[in-house]
């Protein structure tokens, strides 16, 4: 009952991923603007990269379950409210609510079954958790545009409320209260200065280039403040009693490795899944769901390299090569998308991308998290595994951001190029204002997003190849016990 609770809090968090994904395009043009797209995503992720820290320290001082029920609570509640909302303020706004609840359930689920099995059997177990996200990465897409083409995008968050009714049923049930009452010094310094930073940059790759240039004072401000904060943490951090990030813990070259390769694979992900559905759509011409089915090659994949390299991962004690290998087929899958939407490609085509891409996917997520679970001492395990949560998702908000940002201005600048087109209505206008346009201008404006999209694919690919360089340079990684250190 404790893992049906924990996976199925893990689906809660990563199917609100996946299943908003296909719904942007239409969220966009229902409450307005395309340019502010990203931000339905980049709110949740920011919001959600905060709290996972948070939450992992938190845990470690006062144990694991009140504080996984709080973040089930938090995000039912804010999927409601998201699901009501009337304007893109308002959803942005309850989507940085949901977020600091996903941050919570993404990595105290990891972290409470750290707890209840042995280390060698964790990289396992981490597969089903990695496909227990792709399982809920299957259902997302094809939810999300059937409820989407069917009934409404709202429908996306309420069908969050009985998933998470159910699971913190389970986990109320099954997971028994620690019982630890021991005395703490709670480092909220650490925490806003880690909070104010984080936020300053996302909000720096968000802005940059759209609100302010990049060689402007405004940017040279918000840089300097964030070096001033990084640095204040990194002074607070050492001098705490106990840290909200320990940063002894990057001594260790396996947790460190382990936690940036992470980052570039929440990065690179999020770069390129958060704009397919809507290349699929505005590109290829497909609806909704026809968007979300196009996913289901790489989601297959990564649900059945998950659980089957898992295992054999386990059984062979060799994390390192399983995790590097995986990042070399994601660099590949990226990289084939980026030339497939360059030359314009079929359907069929980006099947067998996007099947390489989970394939990687699914065979290196669950063993970098075994790597950093086991380079820790037990007594550090929730903020080790919140601090390689809090770098993924950093990477993938950065991810998003970036993408965001450069599609924004590259679409810009393809579009100015012909006066008689509106670039700010098809920016602001979304789906709507593009098909109301007339047919003569339909080629200009697929061709302009194609290109535009075409870059948030080689910027992930990029990444990804850096991503392998580094997990080449692990070394000690071999499982070497089948033993159990109790929680």
């Amino acid at each position: 009952m404790i893992l049906a609770g924990l996976m199925l809090s893990m689906i809660l968090a990563s199917l609100d991923q996946s299943i908003v994904n296909t719904a942007l395009p239409r969220m966009a043009s229902d409450l307005g603007g395309l340019a502010h797209l990203s931000w339905v995503v980049t709110a949740f992720m920011l919001s959600s990269t905060i709290a996972t820290p948070m939450f992992g320290k938190l845990s470690d001082m006062f144990g694991r379950r009140n504080f996984l029920v709080l973040a089930i609570c938090l995000f039912i509640g804010a999927s409601a409210l998201c699901g009501v909302a009337q304007s893109m303020g308002q959803l942005v706004f309850f989507r940085l609510v949901q977020g600091i609840g996903a941050g919570g359930l993404m990595t105290l689920t990891q972290t409470i079954i750290s707890d209840v099995v042995g280390p060698r059997e964790r990289v396992r177990y981490q597969g089903l958790f990695t496909a227990a996200f792709a399982l809920s990465a299957v259902a997302g897409p094809i939810l999300g545009g059937g409820l989407t083409t069917a009934l409404s995008w709202r429908w996306v968050f309420y069908v969050n409320l009985p998933v998470g009714l159910v699971a913190l049923a389970l986990i109320l049930r099954a997971l028994k209260p620690s019982g630890r009452r021991v005395a703490h010094q709670i480092d909220y310094a650490g925490a806003v200065l880690l909070a104010a930073a984080a936020a300053l940059a996302l909000l720096l790759f968000s802005w940059g280039g759209s609100l302010f240039a990049w060689r402007s004072w405004q940017a040279a401000s918000v840089i300097a403040t964030v070096i001033v904060l990084v640095g204040l943490f990194i002074w607070r951090e050492r001098h705490a009693a106990e840290p909200v990030l320990s940063l002894a813990l990057f001594r260790i070259q396996s947790f460190t490795v382990g936690t940036v390769t992470m980052g570039c694979m929440g990065f690179a992900m999020m770069s390129a899944m958060v704009f397919l559905p809507l290349y699929f759509q505005l590109v290829l011409g497909l609806n909704p769901a026809e968007a979300g089915f196009m996913l289901l090659p790489q989601i297959l994949m990564m649900l059945a390299s998950s659980v089957i390299g898992g295992k054999i991962s386990a059984d062979l004690g060799r994390p390192k090569l399983f995790m590097a290998g995986g990042i070399a087929l994601e660099a590949g899958g990226l990289a084939s998308l980026a030339l497939l939407a360059s030359a314009g490609a079929g359907i069929p085509w980006f099947w067998g991308a996007l099947a390489i891409l989970g394939l990687g996917m699914g065979v290196a997520m669950p063993n970098a998290t075994a790597i950093v679970q086991n380079a820790v001492p037990q007594a550090e395990m929730g903020v080790a595994t919140a601090s390689m949560s809090f770098i993924r998702s950093m990477g993938g908000a950065l991810g998003v951001a970036v993408s965001g940002g450069v599609m924004t201005a590259r679409l810009g600048a393809d579009l100015a190029r012909h006066t008689e087109i509106d670039v700010q209505a098809v920016i602001n206008g979304g789906m709507g204002t593009i098909a109301a346009l007339p047919d003569t201008f339909r080629p200009v404006i697929i061709s302009a997003f194609g290109d535009a999209i075409t870059a948030s694919f080689e910027i992930g690919g990029g990444v990804m190849a850096f991503a392998f360089i580094l997990a080449l340079t692990l070394r000690g990684t071999d499982f070497v016990t089948t033993g159990h250190k109790p929680a």
